[in-house]
């Protein structure tokens, strides 16, 4: 490895970091502006219209919305850096033990659809390009569309009613914690795993699929068939290995996607996640617990977007040497 090509790979990681805490600078000036111009007065809200004027005032100087806008959002970030994100205004505990039983909950129903969106999105992906134009690929195309173009909401319903209605297979809300029942823990995942899951795997496997009849045209196959290597082989051995590393950027893109979607099925199956304590927590103007929930999920999606950048530049070098057109 020359000197050259040695700085080429430090200057794209310095610029790879850099941006990341630029994005999450960026993400916190955002997150704390976009809350402040919510109409309403916590104060209020806590104490109620009956309160007297002393009494709010009293609150707002605790809660610091006496303050500028500008010297609150330094006060704020200062302790974020810190780990401290306050107390709730609504539940008055600490905004980080809240955030952390919430967020398990979350990262399960991640995990879960993340597992769908690999086990079923890969393979059918190859199933489609493999028999490309063929009639047996209808009916995947036609659901994959379905999963496109349907709300996320719309198929959780629909799921409730053929799943938990009809079948009486599995439960339509609640959760249960994974220490105390592994089984009822997977079993109320599930039904909200399966609804998010629609989405993504019909993403998945129709970029899988575009990857693999890109790569099919490239002249190496041409041949490696030429060479006499059966079809299977050269699948297996040359058009997958190369078609599974675009998929790596694909992964990282649907981790906001199902974080997104998130918000919505954590409201429609009553599951204690974080994205059911954002919206009660607009609700009741706790912004305390609403800035740091939405700092939280915005810091994994860029977080996870890093991983994938610096992943997908270990996994194919030539992005490196591309550093300065990316």
């Amino acid at each position: 490895m020359n000197d050259s090509f040695r700085k080429e790979i430090i200057i794209f990681y310095i610029r790879k970091t850099a941006g990341f805490f630029v994005t999450v600078f960026v993400i916190s000036v955002i997150t704390f502006a976009a809350f402040q111009i919510l109409p309403g007065d916590p104060a209020l809200v806590i104490l109620g219209v009956d309160a007297e004027p002393a009494q709010i005032e009293n609150l707002r100087s605790i809660m610091h919305l006496d303050l500028s806008p500008v010297a609150r959002y330094f006060l704020w970030i200062s302790n974020a850096l810190k780990g401290d994100f306050g107390q709730s205004f609504r539940y008055q505990r600490s905004v980080n033990s809240i955030i952390f039983s919430s967020f398990l909950v979350t990262v399960q129903l991640s995990v879960f659809v993340l597992l769908i969106t690999i086990l079923l999105g890969i393979p059918l992906g190859i199933f489609l390009a493999r028999h490309d134009k063929e009639k047996k690929c209808l009916p995947v195309n036609f659901i994959s569309q379905l999963g496109i173009s349907f709300p996320v909401f719309c198929v959780a319903l629909l799921f409730i009613y053929v799943f938990s209605v009809k079948l009486k297979l599995l439960p339509s809300m609640g959760y249960v914690s994974f220490s105390k029942n592994p089984l009822g823990c997977i079993k109320s995942l599930l039904l909200p795993s399966l609804s998010l899951a629609f989405g993504t795997v019909s993403i998945m496997l129709r970029y899988m699929r575009s990857s693999i009849l890109t790569q099919v045209k490239k002249d190496f196959v041409r041949t490696a068939r030429s060479k006499g290597m059966g079809e299977k082989a050269v699948y297996f051995k040359h058009v997958l290995r190369n078609s599974l590393i675009p998929v790596i950027t694909i992964l990282g893109m649907l981790t906001s996607e199902i974080l997104g979607g998130s918000i919505i099925i954590e409201n429609v199956f009553s599951l204690p996640g974080i994205g059911k304590m954002i919206s009660s927590s607009i609700s009741s103007r706790d912004f305390p617990l609403i800035q740091a929930l939405v700092l939280y999920l915005a810091f994994i999606v860029v977080s996870c977007n890093f991983a994938v950048d610096i992943f997908y530049s270990i996994v194919d070098p030539r992005i490196r040497l591309r550093g300065k057109s990316i």
